[in-house]
Formats: C-alpha cells, sequence, structure tokens
C-alpha cells in the first residue's frame, strides 16, 4: 500500500487599506495577505494546520505580521 501526503503553503490576496506606514511614515496603501499550510492526503488538501496574517507596505516594503483580531479589525 501506498499513501502520499504533505503540506501545502497556500496564499490568499486579501483587499488592503491606505495607512500609515511604521517605518517611512508615509500614508500610502498596504497590501494584505493570509498564509495558510493545509494537509494534504493525495495531493487533495483535507485539513488547514495553521494560519498567519501579514500586511506589506507598498511604499518601503516592510512587511508586518498581524493577529486575527487585527485582521478583522482592518477588514471592517
Amino acid at each position: 500500500m501506498f499513501i502520499l501526503f504533505g503540506f501545502k503553503t497556500v496564499h490568499h490576496a486579501l483587499p488592503g487599506r491606505p495607512a500609515t506606514c511604521q517605518r517611512c511614515g508615509r500614508f500610502v496603501h498596504h497590501a494584505l495577505e493570509e498564509r495558510s499550510s493545509r494537509f494534504t492526503l493525495f495531493f487533495v488538501p483535507v485539513f488547514t494546520t495553521s494560519r498567519s496574517y501579514r500586511i506589506t507596505c507598498s511604499n518601503c516594503g516592510t512587511i508586518s505580521s498581524l493577529t486575527r483580531r487585527q485582521k478583522n479589525s482592518l477588514a471592517r
């Protein structure tokens, strides 16, 4: 019997918004991204093992990590 399993990282672009960057201090658009790691069985995603959120400044490229609560407050 042969079983194929593994993990796959999936990136989802979420709607960003304008904000003031912590590093460069400019009020520019920030891109929001969700990364999720999924357990796969025979190349089919079975369940999500972890999820993280990142926000990127479009001016200087600074990447900051966000919690789920911070991500939800940005979506409003």
